[in-house]
This record gives C-alpha cells, structure tokens and sequence, in this order.
C-alpha cells in the first residue's frame, strides 16, 4: 500500500526556529549564551511550553533560581518570534507541489498553545493544512504515542500505513514507526523530495 496521507511536523520541517537566534542578540559572550542555553533555559524545559504550561508559571521557577536572568528567561515569550527565520528551503515547494496533487495534509507539532497564533499568522504556508494538531493545545507531546493516536482520529481515522509522517526528530520517527505509520526522518528537501516520490505523493 502506498501513502495517500501527508503529516509534517513543523519546527525544523518547515519552520526554522532555533532558541540560538534570538539568543545570540541578547548576549554579547557566545560561552555564556551557550551555558544559558544548556543549563537554564533548556529544551527539556521547553517542553513544559509544549506541554500547555503557561510561559509565566514556567519562567518563575527559573527568576527564583537565576534572578540575574531575569530578562533573558522573559524573553523567551517576550521575544518569541525572533527565534523564527522564514520556512526551510524547499519544504514550502513541497507543501505547495503536495497540495496542488490534492494530497491530504496535516500537520503535527510540539509548539505552545499561547504562541501558537502568532505562528500561524506569519507562515501563510500553514494554510495549506487541513488540520494542525499542537501539542500545547492538547495537553500531549510527541513522542508520547497518544498524540499520534489523537491526530489518526482528528484525520478521520485512517490506518497509519497510509500516513507519511515526515519529522526531523529520530525519537518522534520511532514512536511513529512502532504505531505503523510510513516516516521519514527528514534532514534537507532534497531528501524528503525523493521519499514523496517512492511514495508516488510526488
């Protein structure tokens, strides 16, 4: 059976986020912006955004134990959208070449529920998606194979064999490949290009 279903994740697939941009304009030491990353504000951290914890209670704990960091742990909401730069080269042909086939899209992706607007508002190539389903806004964070179950059922129910999930995140591939979906662990568009094909999506 070939895949008649499209499912991207977004951050890394088709939106170029990285804390490190924003980051790189508030401290003039790259060391200290490296610390600030890997010991403070943290992925893991993060997550608890993904998660649907509000950037306010999430931050508090961090001022408590770092004040000196105050501004800098404020402006991961504060700053938000400095952390994106356009979408990733040649996705946005992709989506648009799938969409133009008639091809079924959906989306699913770890992002906060209270930014997820604003998101929305500046990729118009989101708008292709018949359904995006955010973490944030469900309470459940890829790779936890119950978010994968809820986008099946938001997509109205199709075997996962018919899906390709398309994500940049080994872990989030392997929970998608133990649920049965057809994946593809994307690194660049010239890549993913060639896996729509051998699925005859392209």
């Amino acid at each position: 059976m070939a895949a008649r279903i499209a499912l991207f994740d977004l951050g890394g697939v088709i939106i170029d986020w990285s804390p490190a941009r924003l980051y790189s304009k508030i401290f003039s030491d790259r060391a200290e912006m490296d610390r600030f990353l890997s010991s403070i504000c943290t992925m893991d951290w993060h997550t608890r955004h993904d998660a649907g914890v509000s950037f306010a209670e999430n931050a508090a704990p961090l001022i408590a134990t770092y004040p000196q960091y105050e501004n800098q742990i404020k402006a991961w909401r504060g700053r938000w959208m400095e952390m994106f730069d356009g979408t990733i080269a040649g996705s946005e042909r992709l989506v648009e070449s799938l969409a133009g086939r008639g091809t079924p899209l959906y989306a699913l992706s770890n992002m906060p529920a209270e930014t997820w607007d604003e998101v929305y508002g500046a990729y118009p190539i989101l708008a292709r998606f018949r359904q995006i389903v955010v973490s944030g806004e469900t309470g459940l964070v890829k790779p936890d194979p119950a978010i994968f179950q809820l986008t099946l059922a938001r997509m109205g129910g199709p075997s996962p064999d018919e899906v390709l999930f398309i994500d940049d995140a080994p872990r989030n591939i392997a929970t998608a490949d133990a649920l049965g979906f057809r994946t593809h662990l994307f690194r660049d568009s010239a890549g993913l290009e060639r896996t729509l094909i051998l699925e005859g999506l392209l």
